[in-house]
């Protein structure tokens, strides 16, 4: 095994971690600037490569072995870790370790947003310029993000969509759109909480805009797993999403934003990741 670990990610430093690590005499490689996890982990020998750290790392690793017969494993530090906890992975990183040791796999789908890969979520509206502005604030964790997503709902417009799902097509004024290959955007905020991560389908999430005043009992219904049960939020099933706009913005890709063009051309590659779970 190869544990790689981004050393500033996250809520906490690793240093604790890695001295763990180490003395079980596991070999272990810290990253040192950004896509080094996804060099490390395509050039690697070893046939497990575990990422240690948050969203970010685990999408650089899971890059780097998409499609090949290297194994995925995940200790989650981060500050959403929404993959992990997708597939029940605790964040006590001597737990996770255990489930690692245990060596019980599963074939997950992956995902692309113009040919960009994305292992969890994707998206774009209100949820991808609130990654922007947390991304560009220089701190981390939760409570940033509900800040910078407060600040955000006050002045945000809803956009107007073309979205098309296997050939169906309609339009729609959305705050966001989310496509989800696991459930969550992270920290058990499950967006997409229908969704199955190997059934060879992507869950799409549409939320109206809403007024402030609605906002605490949709948050409710996002942290307990209930969003589809809401007349304000749409959801469906497809394997080849298309979502045209107005105008070039930001989207994210397992909560990383990047500047994003008009059209979004996001497409599922089944069972193409083999991952260790408990």
């Amino acid at each position: 095994m190869l544990f790689i670990v981004n050393p500033i990610s996250g809520r906490r430093r690793k240093s604790r971690i890695i001295a763990h690590l180490q003395k079980k005499g596991f070999k272990v490689v810290c990253t040192g600037y950004a896509g080094h996890a996804e060099e490390l982990a395509r050039n690697a020998q070893e046939r497990i490569i575990v990422a240690v750290g948050g969203d970010g790392t685990v999408n650089e690793v899971a890059r780097g072995i998409a499609g090949s017969d290297k194994t995925l494993g995940i200790i989650p530090c981060g500050s959403g870790d929404g993959l992990a906890l997708h597939l029940g992975i605790s964040r006590y990183y001597k737990r996770a370790l255990n489930a690692i040791l245990a060596g019980k796999t599963q074939m997950i789908d992956t995902a692309t947003i113009n040919g960009r890969a994305f292992f969890s979520v994707c998206g774009i509206g209100f949820d991808a310029v609130v990654s922007e502005k947390f991304a560009k604030s220089g701190r981390r964790g939760l409570l940033n993000y509900i800040e910078q997503g407060l600040k955000t709902w006050k002045e945000y417009v809803p956009e107007k969509y073309t979205i098309n799902i296997d050939g169906k097509e309609w339009k729609n004024d959305a705050a966001l759109i989310t496509v989800g290959n696991s459930s969550q955007w992270g920290n058990n905020a499950r967006i997409a909480p229908l969704a199955d991560i190997s059934d060879g389908l992507l869950d799409i999430t549409i939320v109206d805009m809403v007024g402030t005043i609605e906002l605490p009992a949709l948050a409710y219904l996002l942290m307990t797993g209930r969003l589809d049960r809401n007349q304000r939020v749409h959801c469906h099933r497809g394997k080849s999403i298309t979502i045209r706009r107005e105008v070039s913005g930001p989207a994210h890709a397992d909560g990383d934003w990047f500047n994003a063009g008009t059209t979004l051309e996001i497409k599922i590659h089944e069972k193409s990741l083999k991952v260790i779970i408990p």
